[in-house]
């Protein structure tokens, strides 16, 4: 899986949706999955840097890319079953959603957590990624093979001093796709987890600022798992949570 090979042709003819695909792992994943053949949904906050992306996958030749700018912070049901229907008319169908988009939050110890900052991170990273894939299921089911890729953390699998709220909702994140895996078990959707480890991005440097940054891989290094995920190499794989590294 490490190794995957990545094609021109991995992803062809498929149409996916990746949060927080304006900078970092979820930019290099709508660069990646479009140099595979696939047409990529790019969703953000930011418009600037989501035209952006869209301008490199055009120059790349990849197929034309669509662009959703949303806030998961504001952003209500009705904005998640609207841009569903959207889905469906413009492409018939979802055949993959990455769940990337997190907010950090400030690293901090337990009695200095702010309320409004915890409210924060579980709603991006938790409750609005609840609330998109429910919205989203009417067109996952309309693909043949249709897959699911949340974004964890190893502080969402052992929690760690001073993670508080950010370790917290991974840890939500991983029981979320535990239990949509075993329901959905032996259907056309398939639910998978991923850690991408530490990552040269601007997230890990806030973290970790006195890293060597030159030390971590680089985002397009730990494609390939990603790209086995959403192609139908892994249709058989369901429930797992992986490490991209």
């Amino acid at each position: 899986m490490h190794n995957y090979p990545i094609l021109p042709t991995s992803l062809t003819g498929k149409v996916i949706l990746v949060t927080g695909a304006g900078d970092g792992i979820g930019k290099q994943a709508a660069l990646t999955f479009a140099g595979a053949g696939a047409t990529v949904i790019l969703l953000g906050r930011t418009v600037k840097k989501l035209e952006a992306v869209y301008d490199q996958i055009i120059q790349a030749g990849g197929p034309e890319p669509a662009i959703v700018p949303l806030d998961m912070k504001g952003a209500t049901r009705s904005h998640y079953q609207a841009m569903c229907a959207t889905i469906v008319e413009q492409f018939g169908r979802l055949d993959g959603l990455l769940q990337n988009a997190s907010l950090l939050g400030v690293l901090s110890p337990f009695e200095h957590i702010d309320l409004d900052s915890w409210n924060d991170i579980m709603q991006v990273n938790v409750t609005a990624q609840f609330v998109m894939t429910q919205a989203l299921m009417p067109a996952l089911k309309r693909a043949e093979q249709a897959s699911i890729l949340f974004t964890s953390s190893g502080v969402g699998r052992r929690g760690k001093a001073f993670w508080g709220p950010y370790a917290v909702s991974k840890f939500a994140t991983e029981g979320l796709a535990q239990v949509l895996a075993d329901e959905y078990d032996g259907t056309s959707i398939r639910i998978n987890v991923i850690n991408p480890g530490a990552t040269r991005t601007t997230m890990r440097s806030k973290a970790y600022p006195a890293e060597d940054a030159s030390q971590l891989k680089t985002p397009a290094e730990i494609m390939p798992l990603y790209v086995y995920l959403m192609s139908d190499d892994s249709s058989a794989v369901n429930g797992q949570s992986l490490n991209a590294q």
